[in-house]
Parts: structure tokens; sequence; C-alpha cells
């Protein structure tokens, strides 16, 4: 797998064409037809994204006590300057441009270049590694050329497209193909999986760039590809435009990161043996294995053992798209949802809201001589969770690493973030601080336990 102010933004909206619209070529002169005069109109709005990142060269010494002591200084760490390309889409007159998370990850310097050659500064506005997705505003007052979000949603299988960007460096180029399918999932490791599969050519610098349809509208980010040499090979993936304008709009708010919707559930996928055993068609749908205690789950009426199979009408495929759906529905809004269960079916209203701080997360920095020393802790609630990245099965109370200092006690014992502090010594640990003031206490041996990834792991110090 390889990844290829308030903001003001334009969505022009252009009707797409209906299923019964649509024809195949019926003639010599149909299939000569050309697509430049679309490429005309939308290759402007397609840009080329240079990223340059600092990157710490560490000494071969580092971290060994005796190389340290006599060489350390005379070989300290060295930075160096790399370079990335990638592509974007220009969405709003003003210089909003979206590109990938991936293209710009730890960048200090950004620049844009135009398809006629300009070159702009540019600044993050918001970023989002889950769904690697960001947001630029190019500096200056210049208007730029847009290209208008269309519906995805109104993308069928067989549709012809674009894909416009800027492969290996080489410059714009545009590649045709057809949408080969919808809603993928496991295309990528991450918890982001509802894609736009196309056959279009998409290679390395492409990512970034837009997935055009024949109206001219931004369908899709081009995000990845598989490939095991690095070219395309027919199957290129793209990250639908409506998510791209939920993403966009928490931008145009001024939002510092991107939330989406807390649930309080837990999703599994439907087999063909759950489907039969529920008396379901065929396998689709989200099961509901776990729903939290006053959680907005729980609040809708959604149980453990029901079927998520629509929300607002929309065909729920798996749990991945329960997921998209919800967060294209966006923080504050309400959602229709349709489930199965006993044969039944059932709409219930869902209300979307961020996930909640229950208890201050009081983050602190543990010191002293003991196996934490080095590391930072926080009260577990889902809002701590979430912004974890931590699996929704696991508990919302609590203790958990959120950050481990390098070469530190806690490092060497090879604590890391996401582990949640079960007991020390046989108390439990329930507040970070609780959890210092045991650690003050300094005790003559230390027996820790922990849960990570939903496995506990006990271990002795001294």
């Amino acid at each position: 797998m390889l990844f290829a102010a308030p903001l003001f933004v334009a969505l022009a909206l252009v009707t797409p064409a209906t299923a019964e619209e649509r024809t195949v070529p019926q003639s010599r002169t149909e299939m000569q037809l050309s697509f430049a005069p679309l490429v005309k109109k939308v290759e402007n709005a397609v840009v080329n994204v240079y990223a340059e990142r600092s990157v710490e060269r560490r000494s071969i010494f580092e971290g060994d006590p005796f190389f340290e002591e006599f060489f350390g200084q005379r070989m300290p760490n060295r930075s160096e300057k790399q370079s990335s390309l990638g592509s974007g889409v220009i969405v709003g007159a003003n210089g909003i441009v979206v590109t990938n998370n991936h293209v710009i990850e730890g960048a200090s310097d950004i620049k844009v270049a135009l398809a006629d050659g300009r070159e702009f500064e540019s600044t993050i506005v918001l970023k989002d590694e889950r769904i690697d997705l960001a947001v630029l505003k190019i500096k200056g007052d210049a208007k730029f050329s847009t290209l208008p979000l269309g519906d995805s949603d109104a993308v069928q299988v067989g549709d012809l497209v674009l894909a416009i960007g800027n492969p290996f460096g080489v410059g714009q180029t545009v590649t045709s193909g057809i949408v080969s399918a919808l809603a993928r999932n496991q295309v990528r490791s991450g918890d982001f999986g509802f894609f736009i599969q196309t056959d279009a050519a998409i290679n390395p610098g492409n990512s970034g760039g837009g997935l055009v349809n024949m109206n001219g509208e931004l369908i899709g980010i081009n995000t990845a590809i598989f490939s095991r040499g690095g070219g395309s090979n027919g199957v290129g993936f793209a990250i639908p435009a409506n998510l791209v304008k939920t993403f966009v709009a928490s931008a145009e708010h001024g939002n510092a990161t991107f939330d989406r919707p807390f649930i309080g559930a837990t999703f599994d996928a439907v087999t063909s043996e759950v489907a039969e055993a529920l008396g379901l068609d065929r396998a689709r749908g989200a099961l509901i294995s776990r729903v939290q205690a006053g959680s907005p789950a729980e609040k809708a009426g959604m149980k453990p053992g029901q079927v998520v199979t629509a929300v607002n009408g929309i065909a729920v495929e798996h749990p991945d798209a329960l997921g998209y759906r919800l967060t294209t529905v966006g923080i504050g809004g309400t959602a229709r949802i349709t489930v199965i269960a006993n044969g039944k079916q059932e709409e219930l209203t869902l209300a979307l809201d961020r996930a909640p701080e229950t208890t201050p997360r009081d983050e602190r920095l543990i010191e002293g001589r003991n196996p934490f020393s080095g590391a930072v802790v926080a009260n577990l609630s889902p809002r701590v969770a979430d912004e974890l990245r931590m699996p929704t099965n696991q508990t919302t109370t609590g203790v958990v690493v959120t950050q481990v200092n390098r070469g530190s006690p806690a490092a060497r014992i090879g604590l890391q973030p996401r582990d949640i502090v079960i007991e020390l010594n046989g108390a439990p640990v329930t507040t970070t601080e609780t959890l210092e003031a045991m650690v003050n206490e300094n005790p003559s041996f230390w027996r820790v336990e922990i849960e990570r990834d939903g496995q506990r792991i006990r271990q002795f110090f001294r």
C-alpha cells in the first residue's frame, strides 16, 4: 500500500447525470470525443504541493553510556532537510487547498505551485492523520480558479472519471478511467475505511490530487494505490468529496481539530453466518456488539444484537461505512438510524456530538526514581481515548499513558502510549494524582499491571 481568518469556500454544485441519462458510445464519432474541454476547465484548480521538513539524524552512540560520556558531545545529532512532493486541489477562491495529510505531515515549509507556473507560500489550517486530509491556505490576496465539490453519493460504479495530479514530479498529468467500486474498506492501516476505487492511473505524487467527474466536479481526493513496485496497477483509491466537504467546513469554522461523532457503541462486521442467524437476506450492515451506559447510542435506543443497515436512508455496507456516514452528517446533527433485530426493522434518532471529557484529564509528567519516570499520564475519558485512537471496546476510565520521553526509565521498561495503568503494587490506580502519590512513596520493589490492546501485562522491577 502506498500513499500516493475565517474561510469562505465556494461549493458550486452541478446536477449530476442520472442513471437513465448515462449512455455508452453509439458511433465512431462518439468514440472520438475528447476530454480536452473538461481538462481545460479544471486544470488550473489542481496544484503541486511541495513540503519541506527537518529530519534529525541521531548519533550512532546515542543510548550507549560509555560512548555518550566520551564521544556524545563530539558527535551530536544532526538535522537535514527532506522534501516531498504531492498534489492538491483549490476549493476556495481565496486560496483554500485540500490535500492529503501524509503529503504535508511534519513539514515546516509548504509551497503550492499552480499549473501556470506561479508559486505561493502556504500555511496549514487543519489536518487530520486518521482520515488523511489537510486544508492549506495560500498566502496572498489573489483570486484562484476553483474546482467545485460534487456529491460523491451520486457516483456510480462505471462512471467515467479523470485523475489529475503530479505523478513522480514530472508535472501535471491527466489520466482517465472509470469508478471501479464504492465504499471500499481495509485499504490501508488506520481507522478510515470508505474509499472510491478507480482504475484511472494513480502513481506516487498523485496523492492529494483530484478525481473529477464528467461535470467538472471534484468527487474525491486521490490518496492511495495498491502496488508492490510503486507504479499504478489500475487499483487506486480516493477519499469521497462528501467527507472533504465536512472537513473543509470544520476548517472554515476555525476548529483546531477535526472531531468525529462519539457513538458509545462497538460494531462488528456481519458475516454470512451472522446474517443467516439473524434472518438477513445477505451479509451487510454493522452488528452492535456493545453499548456504553449513558452514551448517545444508549439514549437513541441502540442495543447489542441489532444490525444497523442504513443512515438517513443510505445503505450501510459495513462498520466503516457507518462511521463514514455519521462523520459526514457532522457534529451537532442528528441521524436516522435504521436497525433490524428479530426480523423487525426500526428507525432510531441518534444525536451526534463530540466525545465527552467525563473526567478532567489532569495530565502529569511523572518524575523521580521510579519505572514511570519520563511518562506523561492522563485520566482516561471518551475524549482522551478518541484523541489517542484507542479501541472503543476498551475501558474509558482510569489512567492512560499519553507520551513516553525518549531514553527515560519509562521508555527503557517498554511503556508505550495508550497503555492503561491498572494496578501498582496491588493497589488500583484510579487517577493521575493517585499514581503520582504512589510512585513518590518509593517502595523497594515495583509490581506493575497495565492493559495494552485489551491484554493484561504484569511486570516486576527493583
